[in-house]
C-alpha cells in the first residue's frame, strides 16, 4: 500500500476512489499477504527467537486456512475460508465443540454482542451473519456487509459498527431490528474499527490517521495522523494501538488526549497481520514474524518469535491464541510460555 500526504490538495474524487479500490484489491483474501507481497519483513532482530521454542498448550485444526479469531467468557471462535465456516473451542477443556458453516467466505473480522457473534462475510454480494452463541447456528443474514477482505467490526453497548464501502461509510447497526440506525461519513479508505469506552476508532488506511467517533451521536470527533497504512487495531491501558502495514511500526495513542503517545519500531511491514491486548501487552503477528510482544507499560519490544506461521491473534484464558494462515490451524500459547 501507498502512502498519501495527508497535507497535499485532495485528489479529485474519482481519482480518490479509484486509489481505495486499488488498495483494497490488493489486500487479499482475509488477513493473508497479498500474491507476490515481496515487502521485507527482517523483524527487531535484537529481540529473536524462533517460534519453535514456544511449546502451545493445544493445536488445533480449523480447516485448509484459519483466520480472524474472538474471545468471549466462555468460548474461542475461529474462522476458516477454506471450509467458509467459524469454529467454536472451549478454553476448559481444549475441544472444538461446534462448527458453524458460512455462506459466504468469513473476511473482515469477528465480533461477539448481543448474545451473538458476527461474521462479516465476502462474495458476490458482501453480506453478515449473525449466530446465536446459545443455538450455535445462524439467527440472521444481514444485506449490510464489509466493504472488502481485511476489514473489521466492532460491538458497543448498543450497536455494531462495520464500514460498508470504499467512500467511508460506517454503519451503526441496531441489534433489535438487525437493520442500520444511523450511517456515518468518515474518510475514504477507513475500514477496521474498535470501540473503547465510549468512542468507537477507525484506521484509514489510505490517509494514515485514526479517526474517533462519538459511539452516543455519532459524531466525528478527531483525525489523528499515525503511521503509513494502519490496518489492525486494538485498546488497552489507556490507548488505542495501530499496526501500520506500511512500515511495520506500531503507533500508540492516547485515548483521551488523543495524541501520538509513542512509534515503536517492529520491522514487519506489508499486507496482513493482526493486533491485541492482554496481561500488559500488546501482541502482534505477520506472516515470518508470527508473535511479537510489546510492553505496554515501557512501549518496549520484549520478544519477537520468527518462523512459519502467524497472521491472526487475540489474547484471552491466559493464552494467546494465534493462528497459522497456510497450515489452517489455531495454536494456544499460554502467557506463562512467552515469559520463558
Amino acid at each position: 500500500m501507498n502512502c498519501r500526504d495527508i497535507r497535499r490538495p485532495v485528489m479529485a474524487k474519482a481519482t480518490l476512489l479509484l486509489a481505495v479500490m486499488m488498495i483494497s484489491t490488493e489486500a487479499g483474501s482475509a488477513q493473508d499477504s497479498a500474491p507476490g507481497q515481496k515487502a521485507a519483513r527482517p523483524g527487531a532482530k535484537d529481540f529473536q527467537v524462533p517460534l519453535a521454542s514456544l511449546k502451545p498448550e493445544a493445536i488445533f485444526k480449523i480447516g485448509k486456512v484459519a483466520d480472524w479469531a474472538q474471545i468471549t467468557d466462555d468460548a474461542v471462535w475461529v474462522a476458516s475460508s477454506n471450509p467458509a465456516s467459524v469454529h467454536r473451542i472451549n478454553p476448559k477443556t481444549n475441544k472444538e465443540i461446534a462448527i458453524v458453516p458460512m455462506p459466504g467466505d468469513p473476511c473482515a473480522g469477528l465480533a461477539f454482542g448481543f448474545g451473538s457473534l458476527w461474521v462479516p462475510l465476502c462474495g458476490k454480494h458482501n453480506s453478515m451473519v449473525r449466530v446465536n452463541t446459545v443455538t450455535n447456528r445462524i439467527s440472521a443474514r444481514l444485506s449490510l456487509g464489509p466493504a472488502g477482505p481485511e476489514g473489521g467490526i466492532a460491538a458497543s453497548g448498543d450497536s455494531i459498527w462495520i464500514v460498508t464501502d470504499n467512500a467511508g461509510t460506517l454503519v451503526r447497526i441496531d441489534p433489535a431490528t438487525n437493520k442500520a440506525r444511523q450511517k456515518i461519513s468518515i474518510p475514504p479508505g477507513s475500514y477496521n474499527p474498535c470501540f473503547n469506552e465510549g468512542t468507537v476508532w477507525i484506521t484509514g488506511a489510505i490517509t494514515n490517521i485514526l479517526t474517533a467517533v462519538d459511539a452516543s451521536t455519532g459524531e466525528v470527533l478527531a483525525s489523528i495522523p499515525v503511521g503509513p497504512n494502519p490496518r489492525f487495531l486494538t485498546a488497552g491501558e489507556g490507548s488505542i494501538w495501530t499496526l501500520n502495514q506500511g512500515d511495520g511500526t506500531v503507533t500508540r495513542v492516547d485515548a483521551q488526549s488523543r495524541k501520538v503517545t509513542a512509534t515503536i519500531m517492529l520491522g514487519v511491514p506489508g499486507h496482513g497481520g493482526d493486533i491485541a491486548w492482554g496481561a500488559g501487552s500488546i501482541w502482534t503477528t505477520v506472516l515470518g514474524v508470527p508473535l511479537t510482544a510489546i510492553d505496554a507499560g515501557t512501549n518496549k519490544v520484549l520478544r519477537q518469535w520468527v518462523g512459519a506461521g502467524g497472521d491472526s491473534l487475540r489474547f484471552g484464558h491466559n493464552s494467546v491464541w494465534l493462528t497459522d494462515y497456510k497450515r489452517g490451524t489455531l495454536s494456544r500459547i499460554a502467557r506463562s510460555e512467552t515469559l520463558k
